[in-house]
């Protein structure tokens, strides 16, 4: 049983930047998916074999799993052996986890179990939310011994297998890197454990589910940490008129230090979000994760502070605003503080003329929408006209233009691309 691998038929209850990849993967190694999605727009392409979302190697594989009949939609939960939850995990006004897409996943779940059957949290989660899982389908389902229940040998093994793959190497990281998996009992782990077996290269690593939870915030709010330092150093640099690119470069120079590189902010979905699901978890203790959060949240305000400043020197200015992705080479413009800083600027200069440009971007997020100064345009184009360039998304496009176009133009570099 330790070395179990799965070969029953699997569902995945969310078909985003985490759920196509896992049941994709899946599927190309002969696990019969489905995949479950309330948005009829990805159940429709991806039926097609298409891929809602640039991803590295993605196209290619759900193309195949689809074609092999290994992979196939649904709007209707299946009966199936194993599920695996990957729906969001935002938080609310007061920064708590909002579990409702979990929840919902869950009722939705329960009625289709049969005993034997394997229940996966993948969504990043307060630690306890995997138990929450369990209590919910109980309630739903009382003739189910569920594993919350101490003593009980369960008839559903509930577990949480947090994702820790990068945007952009997610098809690679998946099954490359270790992974954790957390049961509400051993058996739950080992269960968990069969399905990423299936595909994972990587080390399996057992433990208990609140502890799985836990290790994923911790992983997230460590790098969040490390990227406040960056960015409360580049504040700080400024203000002593120093170059924050020269001082890193200068200090990474020592074998112990690796200080990160500072941005306008931090973006995607994991970041922005997990640490402050410890800081509610223990308010009193999490003071250095709360800060570094509050770092990196003003950032986008302190760029759009120093654009609007740099704005304000001229008659008639052009701004040229370069990335609204949260990071570079990928369409994924969750939690992107570009975005953030562009709404700023536009909101409070109306009347000038605002150039954006993405490469990875079709059209202006809804957020910026409501601006009428705001165009979406090519980067050449943005450069040429604009008096002041700001670089929000170090874009290989972007590191490629000519310096010589800058030439009598403000610049703002961010990211340390031009450096």
């Amino acid at each position: 049983m330790l070395n179990e691998v799965f070969s029953g038929q699997l569902a995945v209850v969310g078909m985003g930047y985490i759920g196509l990849p896992t049941a994709t993967v899946l599927a190309t190694r002969g696990i019969q998916v489905v995949g479950i999605d309330v948005n009829s727009r990805i159940v429709e392409a991806i039926s097609r074999g298409e891929t809602p979302f640039i991803e590295p190697d993605l196209a290619v594989a759900v193309s195949g799993a689809v074609a092999m009949g290994r992979l196939s939609m649904s709007r209707e939960m299946p009966e199936a052996d194993a599920y695996i939850i990957a729906v969001p995990t935002p938080f609310n006004a007061d920064h708590t986890a909002d579990l409702s897409f979990i929840q919902a996943a869950a009722k939705q779940i329960a009625p289709k179990l049969r005993p034997g059957a394997i229940v996966v949290l993948e969504s990043t989660s307060p630690p306890g939310t995997t138990e929450k899982v369990s209590r919910w389908i109980g309630e739903i389902r009382p003739d189910l011994r569920m594993p919350h229940v101490s003593g009980a040998t369960p008839d559903i093994y509930v577990a949480h297998c947090p994702e820790r793959v990068l945007p952009g190497k997610i098809m690679i990281e998946m099954i490359t890197n270790n992974r954790v998996v957390g049961g509400l009992s051993t058996d739950c782990a080992i269960k968990a454990a069969s399905i990423y077996r299936v595909f994972s290269q990587g080390e399996i690593l057992l433990t208990d589910a609140a502890s799985a939870e836990m290790a994923k915030l911790v992983e997230n709010a460590y790098r969040d940490v490390n990227i406040a330092f960056a960015n409360e150093l580049s504040l700080i640099t400024e203000s002593l008129r120093l170059d924050v690119w020269e001082v890193i470069r200068l200090a990474n120079q020592h074998p112990r230090v690796n200080v990160l590189s500072p941005g306008p902010g931090v973006g995607g979905h994991c970041i922005p979000v997990d640490p402050w699901f410890i800081v509610a978890a223990a308010p009193e203790q999490a003071r250095l994760i709360r800060t570094a959060r509050e770092v990196n949240d003003h950032k986008p305000h302190h760029v759009a502070d120093q654009v609007i400043a740099k704005a304000r020197r001229f008659v008639s200015p052009s701004i040229a605003c370069l990335g609204l992705t949260f990071k570079a080479n990928v369409d994924d413009i969750r939690e992107s503080p570009a975005i953030e800083v562009v709404n700023l600027i536009a909101k409070a200069l109306p009347e000038v003329e605002i150039m954006v440009s993405d490469p990875y971007v079709e059209e202006l997020p809804e957020l910026l929408n409501s601006n009428a100064n705001l165009n979406l345009v090519n980067a050449g184009e943005a450069v040429d006209r604009a008096d002041i360039i700001l670089l929000l998304v170090e874009h290989e496009a972007f590191k490629s233009l000519r310096h010589t176009r800058h030439n009598g133009k403000v610049i703002y570099d961010t990211r340390g691309a031009w450096a």
